[in-house]
């Protein structure tokens, strides 16, 4: 009887063994997968290596598009900037020479105040200050305007006063001007007053040392 109870606990360890065994063979499943991981290690390098070769090339190519862009933009840059100083309005000194258009735009405004203005006896004053001032199509039909007008002027004792209250000008080149100018006109007739404003477009051209006025027209 005592050697049946000493065989007892003996069969009940034997399924220790057993387990035993069956959590030995993970182990060797590990090792196999441990194998197969290692087996897959140069592919998976091969991979990302050659992942990391496309991105170098690709950053490669997105360089030099961007070189060319950049200087296919620089090239237009300079194109466009010797375009400007090409063409006419680079030329236009009303731009750049202060002192110039200072200078015309003063002679241009003292010619039309000195042309506009008159009095009933005074009307061979204005002739000779337009006849000083004024040249080419201007003077011709200033003269025209004012042999037809200037017995009217006497007979109805009308004065005018002009002043240039904004002058601009559009343009300036050697010896030719372009403005743009806007008048306040003062008539008077029997102490009565009237007011009135203009907008001209001039031209001007340089002779004998001051700015003439060569063509006037309404606007």
């Amino acid at each position: 009887m005592e050697d049946d109870s000493q065989a007892k606990p003996h069969l009940e360890t034997q399924p220790e063994s057993l387990s035993e065994t069956d959590t030995e063979r993970p182990a060797s499943d590990t090792a196999e997968g441990g194998l197969d991981d290692q087996d897959d290690g140069p592919e998976a390098t091969d991979a990302a290596s050659g992942r990391t070769s496309r991105a170098v090339g690709w950053r490669r190519i997105a360089l030099v598009a961007l070189a060319v862009v950049l200087l296919a933009a620089g090239v237009a840059f300079l194109y466009e900037a010797h375009q400007t100083r090409s063409t006419p309005s680079a030329e236009n000194h009303a731009l750049t020479d202060t002192e110039a258009t200072n200078r015309v735009a003063g002679d241009v405004d003292n010619a039309l105040a000195r042309i506009f203005s008159y009095t009933p006896n005074g009307t061979d004053a204005t002739e000779k200050s337009a006849r000083s001032v004024l040249t080419g199509r201007a003077a011709r039909q200033y003269g025209e305007l004012f042999d037809r007008v200037r017995s009217d002027l006497a007979e109805q004792k009308v004065s005018l006063t002009t002043v240039a209250v904004r002058t601009g000008v559009v343009e300036l080149h050697d010896g030719t001007a372009k403005l743009l100018v806007f008048l306040d006109q003062t008539s008077r007739r029997d102490a009565k007053e009237t007011y009135a404003a203009a907008q001209l477009s001039v031209t001007a051209r340089f002779e004998n040392d001051r700015w003439r006025i060569a063509d006037i027209q309404t606007r």
